[in-house]
């Protein structure tokens, strides 16, 4: 027994030693936050281990509320799919009012949850009214000319576009499974801008549709060079405060009042989350205030000229946004890990948010299952 506790404490020590040599010591914090917590990945209510920053929110405008509020019942066949993926939030928002929402496993309209890469689509936002305001001349304005420090090598013929369009050409692996990985380390290690800015093109930039987090980081960095303010700062002011959110949200950060998270992270509620959906519904105008040009949110749900690694046209994504279609009907969408979704379908003038722990499978479009059943359940009550 002596003789297997010293070689357990043995390979213990060689362990650290290893951790520590590799220069990956955030290794610790992913432990403590996963898998000491019952965890093997993250999940929609880590975001208290993280420390972040607030997006304050200024008056609240409150949603309208249609006369036929949960009139309609869910489809039967989309219950088992509720628990099975532990549903949290479903909400469907129709001509700008809440026509149904329903909320399972203690969550409410008020908790919060982790945004994923919904915030993406945030960020994007950011870029947009950058360029409207004139702190950024266009989409095709070069990265290096806001981060220095990124202008190396090929690295010079990023623009801002390529980046939108997840097509930088950039040296990331976009691994959700490999606890070592690129990824992991921008969840949860301490230095967000040393590890983008070491990023190099290895691939002709405007080509090829890959998805990386690491372009909706390096557009965050972009946004504050553009704008003397940070992420959540510029959010606040530019869409939080103006579109009447209710709570203020929280962005994780790097370390204690460090750079955001901006690839995944904000954390909020069903019902803030969908004033994206309503600004993007609306052409950008919110209440009769043009907060995002027209052209913009045009641009950005529109599929980018692209093609996949197989060499196939790319017809899921734009700026940013996932774009789809179903029944006939176009549709774009902001996504995050794990399920996190706000469905725009214009035709439909229809919003639906659904937030929750696990998603179902990929299909061949690049879409999930389950995506396409919660587009499903809504237009079955609200046809």
């Amino acid at each position: 027994m002596k003789k297997a506790l010293k070689y357990i404490l043995a390979i213990f020590v060689i362990l650290n030693f290893l951790i520590i040599l590799s220069g990956k010591s955030w290794l610790y914090k992913a432990v403590s936050v996963t898998y000491l917590k019952g965890h093997t990945s993250s999940y929609i209510d880590d975001y208290i281990h993280f420390p972040s920053n607030s997006i304050k929110n200024g008056n609240h405008k409150e949603w309208l509320v249609s006369k036929e509020y949960n009139k309609a019942q869910l489809p039967e066949f989309i219950k088992p799919i509720n628990d099975k993926l532990g549903t949290v939030a479903y909400v469907v928002i129709k001509n700008d009012s809440i026509i149904f929402e329903e909320y399972w496993n203690g969550y409410s309209a008020d908790s919060s949850s982790n945004s994923f890469s919904m915030a993406k689509s945030w960020i994007s936002t950011l870029v947009g009214i950058a360029i409207k305001e004139g702190k950024i001349e266009s989409i095709n304005q070069k990265a290096c000319d806001f981060l220095p420090e990124f202008c190396e090598g090929d690295n010079s013929k990023i623009t801002i576009k390529h980046l939108l369009t997840m097509s930088s050409g950039l040296d990331w692996d976009e691994d959700y499974h490999d606890p070592l990985g690129q990824t992991a380390e921008a969840y949860f290690a301490p230095n967000l801008k040393k590890q983008m800015m070491k990023l190099k093109a290895v691939e002709t930039a405007g080509k090829i549709f890959k998805y990386h987090s690491s372009c909706s980081q390096l557009l965050a960095f972009i946004v504050e060079s553009a704008t003397g303010q940070s992420v959540n700062e510029y959010t606040s002011e530019k869409l939080w405060k103006p579109m009447g959110a209710k709570h203020p949200a929280l962005w994780n950060t790097d370390t204690e009042r460090g750079d955001e998270k901006a690839f995944c992270c904000i954390n909020s509620n069903a019902r803030d989350f969908a004033r994206l959906g309503k600004l993007y519904m609306n052409q950008g105008n919110w209440n009769g205030t043009q907060l995002l040009d027209s052209n913009y949110v045009k641009e950005a749900t529109s599929v980018a000229n692209l093609f996949d690694e197989d060499g196939n046209k790319n017809i899921n994504y734009g700026y940013q946004f996932w774009i789809a279609n179903r029944k006939g009907l176009d549709v774009y969408y902001t996504r995050g890990l794990w399920g996190q979704y706000v469905i725009c379908i214009p035709e439909k003038d229809m919003i639906i948010v659904r937030l929750g722990r696990n998603y179902g499978f990929d299909l061949a479009d690049g879409h999930s299952e389950d995506f396409y059943q919660f587009i499903d359940a809504a237009l079955e009550m609200y046809p």
